[in-house]
């Protein structure tokens, strides 16, 4: 018998073809107007789908394939004697393959992009994909038509593809809609409800352990975004070095993060397990990399290495004699830096990368559940903070805004000592915050003397402040807020220190 295509799209790439490829195969085409215009204006035989149902176009064309002799041919159950009944009592005509795709409401938001009949007839033809194959996308006409081609009918496990591809197609849509919905309210950061949908962008090398299979995802319909998109990593370009793997990209995150919150100065970091063990800004980007690589050059073995400009000869040059590093990333490379890096590290994955937008929320997963938050907004506004020591910070106030920039990418408890624009000892993860002071002071040792102490929490007693006086550092940034803040600037007074309250604190677990 003859098999019955019916053709609806917005998107006319590859329309054209692959109608012919059905004619040619011995396929009778049905299209909803525009659709049919277009493939009657290239001479193929087509019926216009008011005819075939006797209704015209209405409603400013809102209704056009919502009618029993479309869906009815799509619905049936060709195995089901009632079901044949129905279709001929009533006139319904089979049709064997739907093919559809939607308004483009993510690139265009607006009601009149939000499509009703496109989605009812992908999910019909999903539905009952046992007889009637679906296609959504144009990318799959050419190896549908093949198959169709060799075998006249699309196999059982194709049309099980193609429906799955199809719900998930509807899902994202109606998901990015309620999306759209939440952003016209202000009020809506935590909406009653949140609609993820993501595809798969790569799967990677192994995750956290080689044995553990990896991915990473991103949200549906963002490949190929613009470089300002918060789906940042669509347009990362990676020109060297062996695939990434899931924690490449946790701590190649992290590095490009911090890395762009430290102001407007060239700026290197240094990140190891998606913590930094060295960051820095300076006068030119080999500045900034050498300083951040002095914090902890030991640590820095098998880390990633983020700058926020263009990587230069000099600073590869730096590179040569350097730890190994996973991962470089950076806006650009100057001509011949690509090479010089793949000809002495050969391993070293090499990310150029665009500026990230920072996120309204966050999300994080836990045993059995999300948590959903407010993304931490930039550490540079100093329109809050108040100097509550006798002494004036002074000259130390642009390395107090650098420590205290670097603390809220540290894991808590977390303290920073800085001078001159570098991190010369960090101390995160710690249990106490005085465990936090005394590790950052033992890496430092010695070289913030004269700089700050930066904690990304509170201090609660005048311990913690005492261990930062022993690292030679002259002020101590935090966020205030302790039931013994007295006493604890008693003690910076008594030991001579700057303090500033900065009336905010940066956790970061």
């Amino acid at each position: 018998m003859n098999r019955r295509a019916l053709l609806s799209v917005f998107d006319k790439s590859g329309l054209v073809e692959f109608a012919a490829g059905l004619v040619d195969a011995g396929w009778e085409l049905l299209a909803s107007g525009g659709t049919a215009a277009v493939l009657a204006g290239e001479g193929l035989d087509v019926i216009d789908l008011a005819d075939h149902t006797g209704s015209p176009v209405m409603l400013g064309h809102r209704v056009v394939t919502l009618h029993p002799k479309v869906h009815g041919g799509i619905l049936a159950d060709r195995s089901d004697p009632d079901h044949r009944a129905d279709m001929e009592r009533y006139g319904i005509e089979p049709i064997d393959l739907v093919v559809v795709n939607l308004y483009p409401f993510e690139a265009e938001p607006g009601v009149e992009n939000i499509d009703i009949g496109g989605p009812a007839l992908i999910r019909a033809a999903a539905k009952n994909h046992r007889h009637v194959g679906v296609v959504c996308d144009p990318a799959d006409y050419p190896a549908v038509l093949d198959e169709i081609r060799s075998g006249e009918w699309l196999s059982r496990p194709t049309r099980e593809t193609l429906a799955r591809k199809a719900f998930a197609r509807t899902a994202a849509y109606d998901g990015t809609i309620v999306s759209w919905l939440d952003e016209l309210d202000d009020e809506a950061l935590l909406p009653p409800t949140l609609h993820l949908s993501l595809e798969r962008a790569g799967v990677l090398r192994y995750g956290e352990n080689p044995d553990q299979p990896a991915a990473s995802y991103r949200r549906t319909g963002t490949a190929g975004s613009a470089e300002d998109d918060e789906d940042w990593w669509n347009a990362v370009v990676q020109h060297g070095g062996v695939a990434l793997s899931y924690l490449n990209l946790l701590d190649a995150g992290a590095a490009w993060a911090l890395v762009h919150d430290l102001g407007d100065r060239p700026a290197a970091a240094v990140i190891k397990h998606a913590g930094p063990c060295g960051a820095a800004v300076g006068e030119d980007p080999a500045g900034a990399y050498r300083s951040a690589l002095a914090c902890d050059e030991r640590a820095a073995f098998g880390g990633v290495v983020a700058l926020n400009r263009p990587v230069d000869l000099e600073t590869a040059a730096l590179m040569d004699g350097a730890p190994q590093a996973d991962v470089i990333i950076a806006p650009a490379y100057a001509e011949g830096v690509v090479e010089r890096i793949r000809a002495r590290r050969a391993g070293t994955r090499v990310l150029e990368a665009p500026t990230p937008r920072r996120a309204g929320r966050t999300l994080r997963q836990i045993e059995g559940g999300w948590l959903v938050q407010a993304a931490s907004p930039e550490s540079s506004d100093r329109s809050g903070w108040r100097v509550v020591s006798r002494r004036d910070p002074g000259h130390l106030l642009d390395d107090a805004e650098f420590a205290w920039r670097v603390a809220a990418h540290v894991a808590s408890n977390a303290a920073v000592l800085a001078s001159n624009g570098t991190a010369w000892g960090i101390g995160g993860g710690q249990q106490d915050r005085v465990g936090a002071v005394e590790m950052a002071v033992a890496r430092a040792g010695g070289r913030a003397a004269g700089g700050v102490c930066a904690s990304d929490g509170f201090f609660p007693f005048p311990d913690g402040i005492e261990a930062a006086a022993a690292g030679g550092v002259e002020l101590v940034i935090q966020p205030g807020g302790s039931v013994n803040d007295r006493a604890v600037v008693e003690a910076a007074d008594r030991l001579g220190l700057s303090m500033i309250f900065t009336g905010t604190r940066r956790f970061r677990h």
